[in-house]
C-alpha cells in the first residue's frame, strides 16, 4: 500500500504562486509516473500534469500550460507542482496520484493511488 501525501496548498491572491509537494511514506516513487489533477466544488476531477519516471516526460491541461511545472526530486523521493500566475478559475483540492507504470498518463483510471488531497483557494 502506497500512501501519498499532498502539502502546499493554501489562500493566495490572483496572480501569486504556490508550491505543491506530494511525497509517500514507506515507498519509492522513483519507479513510477505521476499525475496531478484537481477537482472544484460540483465538477469532476480534471487532470493538470504529469511526469513520467524519469522526469523527461510532462504532460500538461491547456489552461495551465505555461504557468505550471511539473518536477521529481529522486533523493528527496518527492513531486512538485509549481504554480505561477495563479487564477480564481485554479482554485479547486488537488490530488497527487502514481501510476503503476514508467509512462506519464492524462486519464484518472491510469493511477491506482491518490493522495488525500490539497486545498488552493485563489481569491480575486
Amino acid at each position: 500500500q502506497v500512501r501519498l501525501v499532498e502539502s502546499g496548498g493554501g489562500l493566495v491572491q490572483a496572480g501569486g504562486s504556490l508550491r505543491l509537494s506530494c511525497g509517500a511514506s514507506g515507498h519509492t516513487l522513483s519507479t513510477y509516473a505521476m499525475g496531478w489533477f484537481r477537482q472544484a466544488p460540483g465538477k469532476e476531477r480534471q487532470f493538470v500534469a504529469a511526469i513520467n519516471r524519469s522526469g523527461g516526460t510532462t504532460y500538461y491541461t491547456d489552461s495551465v500550460k505555461g504557468r505550471f511545472t511539473i518536477s521529481r526530486d529522486k533523493n528527496k523521493n518527492t513531486v512538485y507542482l509549481q504554480m505561477i500566475s495563479l487564477k480564481p478559475e485554479d482554485t479547486a483540492v488537488y490530488y497527487c496520484a502514481l501510476r503503476l507504470g514508467e509512462e506519464a498518463k492524462v486519464d484518472h483510471f491510469e493511477y491506482v493511488y491518490w493522495g488525500q488531497g490539497t486545498q488552493v483557494t485563489v481569491s480575486s
